[in-house]
């Protein structure tokens, strides 16, 4: 499959996403979109398109990623979790899933999405 190419982010500090942003253009990737919320990411994910995401564990207002986890996973849509905790902040269902830990680096983000394809 090769790895993806238009990821959709879904983190709520606008200076982290831009940062990503800006990471994936230097990569080479397209941008699917970036939101901030639960809703907004299942109503982005609604519209296709996406070839992977990356997911903000905790968002704001203690909204928790794993319902887009799951819109994503039924859709056979590759995801990995952003976290600044450990790994055991992820849900036990997706604890199989890759992790990219903050502070994020462009190797690290490149690194994380290649082991999607």
């Amino acid at each position: 499959m090769g790895a993806p190419h238009t990821i959709l982010i879904v983190e709520d500090e606008p200076l982290i996403a831009m940062m990503i942003e800006d990471f994936l253009e230097v990569l080479g990737k397209a941008l699917a979109g970036s939101v901030d919320s639960v809703d907004a990411a299942l109503a982005r994910i609604a519209e296709g398109g996406i070839d992977a995401a990356i997911l903000d564990v905790n968002l704001r207002g203690g909204e928790k990623s794993f319902p887009i986890a799951d819109a994503l996973a039924a859709r056979g849509i590759p995801f990995l979790f952003a976290t600044g905790g450990s790994h055991d902040t992820v849900s036990e269902a997706y604890r199989d899933r890759p992790t990219l830990p903050k502070p994020f680096t462009m190797d690290g983000v490149a690194k994380a999405l290649d082991a999607l394809g």
